[in-house]
């Protein structure tokens, strides 16, 4: 991955997972993999929807994981770019704190 820009984004699968991580290169295949990886296994609704996971981020209801080095997502359905706000609030990663 040397030379290559990490974007943050959040990926949707046909699995209904929802996970955030940052990637170098966009899905092929219908995979991709992401480094810094969490999912979000429940999202309150003053987030707005998923949509607003990656617009403003997870808040302090919402269930997010820890991260892990890097996992590797089949048959991904939507890769949206996160804004630099959301990913710091992902990255705190709050499970009901």
């Amino acid at each position: 991955m040397a030379g290559k820009k990490e974007k943050a984004v959040m990926v949707t699968t046909e699995f209904r997972g929802v996970f955030f991580g940052y990637m170098t290169e966009m899905p092929k295949d219908g995979s991709i993999t992401l480094t810094k990886a969490q999912n979000c296994v429940y999202w309150s609704s003053d987030v707005k929807g998923f949509m607003g996971l990656a617009a403003t981020g997870p808040t302090k209801d919402c269930k997010v994981g820890p991260s892990v080095p890097s996992i590797t997502l089949n048959k991904v359905t939507a890769v949206v770019e996160v804004s630099a706000e959301a990913a710091e609030k992902w990255m705190k990663a709050p499970w009901n704190k």
